[in-house]
C-alpha cells in the first residue's frame, strides 16, 4: 500500500476520533460507538488507527452515531479523495466486471495517445472475444465477483472501435512471454496470435514486442497504461492505481521509454508472433 494512501487513511481515522471525542452529548467511548453502529468493538479502533478503510455506510453511521450527521459529506469527500487513486478490486468488482470496463471506455474516449506496457497477457484493446472471455472468467474466479462475463466482453470489444479512429495512437509494448501464456485454450490463443499479426498493419497502432533474449535496462514489472501523459493506470492483484501527479506520471513515461529501447517492431515482431503460433502445434 502506498505511503500517501496510508497517510490519508490515518488522517481520516484521526478525524473520526475527533468526532467521537467531541460529540455534542459528551465524549463517546469506542465500545459505546460500536454498540450504536452494530459493530464489533475492534472495528472502531481499526478505523481510527487507519488499519482498515471505511465504507460510505460506515461513515454515515459514524457521523449519525456521534451526533454530527452534517459531518457525513466531509468524511465522504475525504474517502473519495484517496480512494480515487487506489481502487480496490473488491470494491470495483462488487457489481461485476462490466462497470470497470465502462470506466476504462470513458478514459479511452477522451484520450488521443496511449502508451502501454503489458508483460503477462495480451493487451485488452487487442484481445479477441474468446481470449477476453477466458481472462474475465479467470479473474471472476480469483476475486469471487459477479459473473457478468458476456457483458464485460461486449464492453471491452466496444473499446476496440477506437483502433480505427485516425485521431488516436496506440503505442503498445508487450513482453514475448505474453505470446505464450495459456490462460485460454490453445485454439483460442492461436486465433489471438493471428489477430496480433493483423494488428501490425494498422496505422493507429505501434506494436512492440520485447524478446525474452533482449538485453534490458530495467526488469519488466507491473502492467500500466499512460493516457495522454496526464494519467497512469497501474494494475495490481489487489487494486488499480490511478495516478495523476506529474512526478509519478513522468516516472512511468521514463519507464515506458526505457522498456521501448529493448522492443522489436514490424517484421521482427511478426516473426516472434509467428514462432509462438507455430509452437502451439
Amino acid at each position: 500500500m502506498s505511503t500517501d494512501y496510508q497517510k490519508a487513511r490515518e488522517a481520516l481515522g484521526q478525524r473520526l476520533r475527533e468526532l467521537r471525542l467531541s460529540a455534542p452529548g459528551g465524549r463517546i467511548t469506542g465500545t459505546e460507538l460500536a454498540d450504536r453502529c452494530g459493530w464489533h468493538k475492534s472495528k472502531v479502533s481499526k478505523l481510527e488507527n487507519g488499519r482498515t478503510t471505511p465504507t460510505p455506510e460506515d461513515l454515515r453511521k459514524w457521523a449519525e452515531s456521534t451526533g454530527r450527521p452534517e459531518a457525513r459529506d466531509e468524511l465522504l469527500a475525504r474517502l473519495r479523495g484517496f480512494e480515487s487513486h487506489i481502487r480496490s478490486w473488491r470494491r470495483q468488482l462488487a457489481a461485476g466486471h462490466k462497470p470497470v470496463q465502462d470506466a476504462r471506455n470513458a478514459e479511452h474516449a477522451r484520450t488521443r495517445t496511449f502508451r502501454v506496457w503489458q508483460g503477462s497477457m495480451i493487451v485488452g484493446v487487442l484481445q479477441t472475444p474468446d481470449y477476453a472471455r477466458s481472462v474475465f472468467t479467470r479473474f471472476t474466479e480469483l476475486h469471487q465477483s459477479p459473473r457478468d462475463i458476456e457483458e464485460a466482453v461486449a464492453s471491452r470489444m466496444r473499446r476496440q472501435e477506437s483502433l480505427y479512429d485516425s485521431t488516436k495512437r496506440y503505442r503498445i509494448l508487450m513482453w514475448e512471454a505474453t505470446l505464450h501464456v495459456q490462460i485460454c485454450p490453445p485454439s483460442v490463443l492461436a486465433a489471438q496470435l493471428d489477430r496480433l499479426m493483423g494488428v501490425i498493419g494498422l496505422t493507429t497502432v505501434e506494436l512492440g514486442i520485447i524478446p525474452l533474449s533482449a538485453a534490458l535496462k530495467i526488469p519488466p514489472a507491473t502492467a500500466f497504461w499512460i493516457y495522454d501523459d496526464r494519467q497512469v493506470i497501474v494494475e495490481n492483484w489487489h487494486a488499480e492505481l490511478w495516478i495523476d501527479d506529474e512526478a509519478s506520471v513522468d516516472t512511468y513515461l521514463r519507464t515506458w521509454r526505457t522498456l521501448r529501447e529493448s522492443a522489436v517492431y514490424g517484421v521482427d515482431a511478426h516473426r516472434l508472433i509467428s514462432a509462438a503460433r507455430r509452437a502451439l502445434h
